[in-house]
């Protein structure tokens, strides 16, 4: 069977195009092109070359796709929540919306029966239905991303990653001699920002659309001015460092008032929530959530998971926790599980009915 891969150069894509073509696959890979910054810059085009050095290694074929033009959907959507407050994950977003819809679209034009990718999970099927389920290496597990994956999508996708741990998989890449690969700097949360510094990137976004990210008041619980902030994009509930505050307790962002231009500190309880609003719902592993279903709820990718029941009201779900949650952020992903398996999840709402 002939599967499509994605490759980006790193080594988590140039062990999965190698495992897959031990089992036996006639592998093609697909490198994405989905944003440069500065196009006239060799080095921004590193990866490129870099993925295509793994395919002559492997001796595959090997594609490159420039989506820049659709990832710019994704780009102005990240800039945009943060305008509003919100702080956003574009990888939930994109990989349904994007990724995979390119990957298909490609293995349709190779006739490739199956697409590829190097997330830590995994796939499984049950009672007529495809779902996610986290990968083997725990630290490392990505289900929290692929939620939003719908079942066309799922039944056609291979994660060949989900059973390794990270250590595994470059112990691989060792025995193949490929040290430059062990060596590579990874990327990290989101993938077009250079070192991760979103701050410098949205400031730049938003002089390209003539839009002034204006500094405004810090108020306490009572409402009261105790700093000056530099801009609602830069802030997210549950920041405690970077304030530029003293009051004689540690403050945390509670709440971020785009309509206002505020930003509300308290003690640590004031950002904590017993529950929360989902909408743009996506459901995985069960059709349809049945009243007070019981299951563990992430609201961010690292989060551990805390216990909760979950209560469908028309297009949304309301998840309410067994314990408080500390730094629930809109815009964020609360992503719904039963043991290891993904049952589903959506975008945490504002909890500022004006928004």
């Amino acid at each position: 069977m002939r599967v499509l891969v994605a490759m980006s150069g790193g080594i988590d894509s140039s062990i999965t195009a190698y495992l897959l073509k031990q089992q036996g696959y006639e592998v093609v890979g697909l490198t994405f092109v989905n944003y440069l910054e500065n196009p006239n810059d060799p080095a921004e085009l590193q990866f490129v070359r870099d993925a295509q050095t793994i395919a002559e290694f492997l001796n595959i074929k090997h594609i490159v796709v420039d989506i820049q033009q659709e990832f710019k959907t994704i780009i102005d959507l990240f800039v945009e929540n943060y305008l509003h407050g919100q702080t956003p994950n574009p990888c939930v977003i994109c990989n349904p919306t994007i990724k995979w819809n390119v990957l298909v679209e490609h293995a349709d034009l190779f006739d490739a029966q199956l697409i590829a990718t190097g997330h830590y999970a995994r796939k499984k099927f049950e009672n007529n239905r495809f779902f996610i389920t986290q990968g083997a290496d725990k630290w490392k597990d990505q289900s929290y991303f692929l939620y939003r994956l719908p079942q066309a999508y799922l039944k056609r996708t291979l994660f060949p990653l989900g059973d390794y741990t990270k250590d595994q998989i470059r112990q691989i890449a060792s025995q193949l001699g490929l040290k430059n690969l062990i060596n590579k700097r990874e990327s990290y949360d989101v993938c077009f920002i250079k070192n991760q510094d979103y701050r410098e990137f949205i400031k730049k976004q938003a002089q390209k659309n003539n839009i002034e990210i204006k500094p405004g008041p810090i108020i306490d619980q009572n409402g009261k001015q105790v700093g000056i902030h530099q801009g609602i994009p830069f802030y997210t509930i549950g920041q405690r460092r970077g304030l530029g505050i003293a009051l004689g307790y540690p403050a945390f962002v509670t709440e971020i008032r785009p309509e206002t231009n505020q930003i509300v500190v308290g003690p640590k309880d004031k950002a904590t929530k017993q529950w929360l609003y989902v909408q743009d719902v996506s459901l995985m592993k069960y059709p349809e959530i049945k009243p007070g279903q019981q299951v563990t709820v992430r609201v961010r990718y690292k989060d551990k998971g805390t216990p909760a029941k979950l209560y469908p009201e028309d297009n949304r779900i309301k998840v309410v926790f067994e314990k408080p949650v500390f730094g629930v952020t809109p815009g964020q992903s609360a992503v719904f599980y039963e043991d290891e398996d993904v049952v589903g999840g959506g975008i945490i709402s504002s909890f500022n009915e004006n928004l």
